[in-house]
């Protein structure tokens, strides 16, 4: 059975390496931003492992610190030689569970215009679709490559469109500094 615990900032470091892989570095935080906002709060580091073996099998990277009461699943991976397994399908229940209190959780979605992962973007737009998230009708780039918010409202409400600009905004700039902030983050107009 697989549980869900925070994991520490040794465990962070260790695991940064496989958000390289996972993600494109355009998109990622830098580690020592992460550091900086796991241990103030802004962040949460979730690790997922084997109730029986406690062999960790993925993570998760959420900002928590929210004026609207929302949380951004920032980063979410499923070591490889765990997938598809279910280990995803569970590990997504634990995080709905973990933030259950919460208005609601967001999702980003990217694709890089250089890449050759449509087929990838295309399941994984299904896999969130799967539990419930839906599209958000913003447009911004995150490192030069489209975005594509979903929420999934847990107590709130699914349309949050007024406010996305803003919630995001929040997110981003409790983690980095003004001048990243405006390199990672662009706001179609």
């Amino acid at each position: 059975m697989l549980k869900l615990r925070e994991g520490s900032i040794s465990e962070l470091n260790r695991f940064y390496s496989a958000m390289q892989v996972d993600f494109d570095e355009r998109e990622l935080f830098p580690l020592s931003a992460i550091r900086k906002a796991v241990r103030n709060g802004a962040q949460e580091f979730l690790l997922f492992f084997d109730e029986e073996t406690f062999i960790t099998m993925g993570y998760a990277l959420c900002c928590t610190k929210s004026v609207y009461g929302y949380v951004l699943l920032k980063y979410f991976g499923i070591l490889p030689w765990y997938q598809d397994n279910g280990v995803g399908v569970e590990a997504m229940r634990l995080l709905h569970k973990r933030y259950a209190d919460r208005q609601g959780i967001l999702a980003e979605l990217t694709v890089f215009a250089d890449s050759d992962e449509g087929d990838y973007f295309r399941k994984l737009r299904r896999f969130f679709t799967r539990f419930g998230y839906s599209e958000v009708p913003v447009s911004y780039k995150i490192g030069g490559a489209k975005a594509l918010l979903t929420t999934k409202p847990l107590r709130g409400t699914a349309e949050i469109t007024p406010v996305a600009k803003r919630l995001i905004l929040d997110f981003y700039s409790r983690i980095l500094r003004p001048a990243q902030l405006e390199n990672m983050l662009v706001f179609d107009e």
